[in-house]
């Protein structure tokens, strides 16, 4: 049987709540189906009971209420045309604040004008479980009086991986690094992300919540690239110091937060990907073109454990691998994207405008 090339794509309009009816409407299955399989997932990491899990969900909801009351009424909205309850939508949300090594590794990307011929540009490969392809969209919001926004993501999320209107692009990894039980989830704090016009919009948008876990978010944006490595507590930014390049696995860079790194195990082989994607953008000597860029994604260097990663004997992680490959054009509004390994899978191209 021939492997899709492509995901499905959607798109939604008009108020919170209409645009969540449509949502759950248009991705009625794909919603139903990763609520009933999430907590599975969770729990080939780490054991936890399905009513803890919905306890914690419905203690976060004020917590969400209070950051953006439009989210959740885009939730409530998908709640009420697909027939899974807010509950279990809150659920999809925290998955990653139940895994004590979170939910995935990545190797990404962000580069200047100077440092990519194609202009702003970030990219990742995501690795995550390769069971949540099925409920997998490209997914155009419209909301109204706000930037439109397009996403690779599970149906059901409130953000994950994409672009806005705005020349935003947002790719985004696991940060190990202390986390409280409590607080907005990471995912409302990327959709914030989405309703930003510029880096410093991005940064308050982070910033002005009261965050549960860590996390890292890498952008591209009309002042450049830049990453977040975002704490609990702190939102620290990295430039790039002239070269027009960034990049980040799955430790802390930053000089204030690399004590952290002693305390937490390596997660999946970060530093010596770290090094590799370094070295193979600055060996390009130039201005990256998307070529150089799918062929970085696809490095084998220390297979399985590569960038582009395969199955392994991890006794926890090895089920994970490169579950999609993605480069974002986010001045042209455009993003390529593999639907699995980008070794094996071409990439295809969707665009918002």
């Amino acid at each position: 049987m021939t492997t899709p090339t492509r995901y499905r794509e959607i798109t939604v309009s008009g108020p919170p709540f209409a645009l969540g009816c449509q949502l759950g409407e248009a991705a009625r299955e794909e919603v139903r189906g990763f609520a009933a399989i999430a907590l599975e997932r969770v729990n080939k990491t780490v054991r936890i009971s399905r009513e803890k899990a919905l306890a914690l969900a419905a203690a976060t909801l004020p917590h969400v209420e209070a950051y953006s009351p439009d989210m959740v009424a885009e939730l409530r909205g998908v709640a009420h045309s697909s027939g899974v309850p807010l509950d279990e939508l809150i659920l999809l949300q925290i998955r990653n604040q139940l895994q004590p090594e979170k939910e995935a590794g990545c190797t990404s990307f962000a580069l200047a004008p100077r440092a990519a011929g194609p202009g702003n540009v970030v990219g990742q490969n995501w690795d995550n479980d390769t069971a949540l392809d099925p409920f997998t969209v490209v997914l155009t919001r419209r909301p109204e009086g706000k930037p439109a926004l397009m996403t690779a993501t599970q149906a059901g999320l409130i953000a994950y991986i994409g672009l806005n209107s705005e020349g935003i692009g947002l790719c985004m990894n696991t940060l190990p690094a202390p986390s409280r039980p409590l607080g907005v989830p990471h995912y409302y704090t990327v959709r914030g992300i989405y309703e930003a016009t510029s880096l410093d919009g991005a940064v308050e948008a982070v910033a002005r919540a009261q965050r549960a876990i860590p996390a890292n978010i890498i952008l591209a944006t009309p002042q450049g690239p830049a990453d977040l490595e975002v704490t609990v507590d702190q939102v620290h930014v990295l430039r790039d110091s002239g070269s027009g390049l960034v990049t980040h696995t799955n430790h802390c860079l930053h000089p204030e937060l690399q004590p952290i790194n002693e305390s937490f195990p390596e997660l999946i082989q970060s530093g010596p990907r770290k090094q590799r994607i370094d070295h193979l953008l600055q060996a390009a000597g130039g201005p990256v073109g998307l070529e150089t860029l799918k062929q970085a994604l696809r490095d084998h260097q220390d297979f399985p454990r590569s960038i582009c990663r395969h199955a392994n004997d991890h006794p926890t992680t090895g089920f994970w691998v490169s579950v999609f490959s993605v480069i974002i054009e986010a001045d042209a509004g455009r993003m390529h994207l593999s639907r699995g390994n980008p070794c094996t899978q071409p990439y295809e191209t969707y665009s918002l405008n």
